[in-house]
């Protein structure tokens, strides 16, 4: 039964960091365009190193 005099401050103070954490988010802007971050997933971005070893291995085709 002593645990309890632990373990109610101890998530107190876990919920005053989770809250922080919530705070700082919000005023950092984290959750201000979450419809582009959605979608973003659904379309392919041009990979830059795999855009450069195609450009080379075209070369090397040429050369052969």
């Amino acid at each position: 039964m002593d645990v309890i005099w632990i373990l109610i401050p101890l998530s107190v103070v876990l919920i005053l960091i989770a809250v922080r954490a919530f705070v700082w988010a919000v005023r950092s802007r984290q959750f201000d365009d979450l419809d582009r971050e959605a979608a973003r997933i659904l379309f392919d971005e041009p990979d830059p190193e795999c855009a450069e070893n195609r450009r080379q291995n075209q070369g090397r085709r040429g050369h052969d």
